[in-house]
């Protein structure tokens, strides 16, 4: 992760959860502890299908389990449901983005499993509340943990620096992160903790594709596109941001339609 100046924005080194099932084998190199040295690898080493095929938020019980307790070793080693979910090497790998997004940095915890001892760090403080004892991540939190981790998907599974913006305090860019990362990929945001999980993101005007997240093509992208930002979300900010987006969706005879519930958590990615 890269730091902006005046650390108030941050900028992310992400190889983030591909969703190509031919490109990652799964998650050769988790961090453990004791294994500080190889956490740069361990974030950029993910499972080709850790966002929508993993035994945390796959199960609606599980990833309810998940996000009604506090995100702590003791919460999740302490309920059943979210302690046998944890086995699986995605649910880990997901796990690490959703700490890191929801957590601030400096915080950590560990969880043990079968002997060995895995580490999660924060890094972006968006739900500071939900790792807080008798914490929880409602409404709110799911859309700005999900707008986050959704934004760091990578097809090849490479690393890529990227500058995430939104509507809150953690995601400030000062002038020189705006000015070293100009290009607007796309705005992403969704609930990757619902029963039916939503991945969406929409593009700027002058893009038509997101190789980055989606490869080759849109049309088998696990990331619903919605449309432009333009059309789909509130003005942007002065950070070139778009805030609160919504999701659209066609009507039998093929007509597209915005729905009217915007997702707060709404997060713009722009590259170098």
């Amino acid at each position: 992760m890269e730091h902006s100046p005046n650390l108030a924005a941050f900028v992310l080194a992400v190889a983030a959860l591909s969703t190509s099932a031919c490109v990652a084998p799964l998650d050769p190199e988790e961090e453990t502890e004791g294994s500080a040295s190889q956490a740069i690898h361990a974030h950029n080493a993910l499972t080709s299908n850790a966002l929508t095929s993993n035994a945390l938020t796959s199960n609606a019980l599980t990833s309810n389990a998940l996000t009604s307790n506090a995100l702590t070793s003791n919460a999740l080693t302490s309920n059943a449901l979210t302690a046998d979910a944890l086995h699986d090497p995605a649910a880990r790998t997901l796990l690490r983005y959703v700490v890191g997004c929801a957590l601030p940095a400096g915080e950590r915890f560990t969880v043990d499993l079968d002997g060995t001892t895995f580490a999660f760090h924060g890094e972006l403080g968006l739900a500071q509340g939900w790792g807080k004892e008798g914490g929880a991540c409602d409404k709110e939190c799911r859309t700005w943990v999900s707008g986050c981790v959704i934004a760091r998907v990578n097809y090849l599974g490479e690393r890529v620096s990227i500058s995430v913006r939104g509507d809150r305090a953690e995601l400030q860019a000062d002038k020189a992160e705006r000015r070293e990362y100009h290009t607007q990929e796309a705005t992403y945001y969704g609930d990757i903790f619902s029963a039916e999980p939503h991945y969406h993101a929409c593009l700027p005007r002058h893009a038509w594709a997101i190789p980055r997240v989606c490869g080759p093509s849109t049309e088998t992208c696990a990331i619903e596109i919605a449309g432009r930002c333009d059309e789909v979300c509130e003005a942007p900010r002065r950070d070139g941001s778009f805030p609160n987006c919504r999701a659209t969706f066609r009507t039998r005879s093929g007509e597209r339609h915005v729905r009217r519930a915007p997702y707060h958590g709404s997060i713009t990615v722009f590259l170098r």
